[in-house]
């Protein structure tokens, strides 16, 4: 009788053992683990703010931008630096924008046509332009060239127009010469043209092929000479087709701009056809300015 009593209560604890394993896994199975939040990868990441822990707020604004309820006009981080307005920047007024500091902007409204590597074949054209449209330039001219180009150098200044020296031998490499080298390329050119035009002031240095360094900057303005850069280079030197100097130069001068242009270095004659189209129409928008000389 014990022995049947004792099978009895073996069995018995037997199946309620089975019987607790068997409500363990449908729970593992079931509707409450089917509600569990699955993690997203971060690539499906909505690209909002992870929401702030409940637990305590955050002392400082996120990175990210100002957070929710923020007071109109608060900063979301630290403020970009202001982006430059080179059309501020004055002849007279330290260095400029450009390459080694160089200038590229009048530093008021008004738009500077400038002129290079003459005086040369297509200058008198130019400067036909130029008088029809009652319109002032400046012109950056090669020392070598200046004694047979005389008559043109003395046009240039009877005429209204600013001179601007751009070295002796239009030397690519100028700004990796030695110093002496380099003010030799400066003074020579000055004196040539002070030959012809004593009393033409000459206030300005353009680096041959806009190639500039410190040392040439500083080398002009030892001479009495700000550096000029430019803002608008239409590559007329390579002679595109006219329209393509006329698109180049009416879609990026803004006010204020340096424009650069040819009127030697070789045949400029598609220069001198843009510049039938170029001239009226920047008057018709711009005050257009000889680089001043006081």
């Amino acid at each position: 009788m014990a022995r049947r009593r004792t099978a009895t209560l073996i069995l018995a604890a037997l199946v309620l053992a089975l019987a607790g394993c068997g409500a363990a896994h449908a729970a593992g199975t079931g509707p409450a683990w089917k509600a569990a939040p699955v993690a997203q990868p971060d690539t499906v990441d909505s690209e909002q703010p992870d929401p702030a822990p409940t637990s305590a707020a955050p002392t400082t604004p996120p990175p990210a931008g100002p957070k929710a309820g923020a007071k109109p006009g608060a900063p979301a981080g630290p403020k970009a630096p202001p982006k430059p307005t080179p059309s501020r920047t004055t002849p007279s007024g330290g260095p400029g924008p450009g390459p080694a500091g160089a200038l590229t902007t009048t530093g008021t409204a008004a738009v500077a046509l400038t002129f290079d590597d003459g005086p040369y074949g297509q200058t008198g054209q130019v400067l036909d332009l130029l008088a029809e449209h009652h319109i002032k330039a400046t012109f950056c001219v090669i020392g070598r060239q200046v004694a047979d180009g005389a008559e043109l150098i003395k046009r240039i200044v009877a005429e209204g127009h600013s001179l601007c020296n751009h070295t002796w031998s239009h030397d690519l490499n100028l700004r990796n010469r030695p110093a002496d080298q380099i003010i030799a390329e400066m003074q020579k050119t000055n004196d040539a043209i002070h030959a012809i035009v004593p009393n033409a002031p000459i206030k300005y240095f353009r680096n041959p092929g806009g190639l500039w360094s410190a040392q040439t900057v500083s080398i002009a303005a030892s001479l009495g000479m700000k550096s000029i850069h430019w803002a608008v280079d239409p590559w007329d030197w390579k002679q595109p087709p006219p329209q393509v100097i006329i698109n180049n130069v009416l879609g990026h001068t803004r006010a204020g701009s340096i424009v650069l242009l040819h009127d030697g270095g070789g045949d400029r004659t598609n220069t001198v056809i843009a510049l039938r189209t170029i001239l009226p129409s920047l008057a018709s928008r711009f005050i257009l300015i000889a680089l001043p000389t006081s």
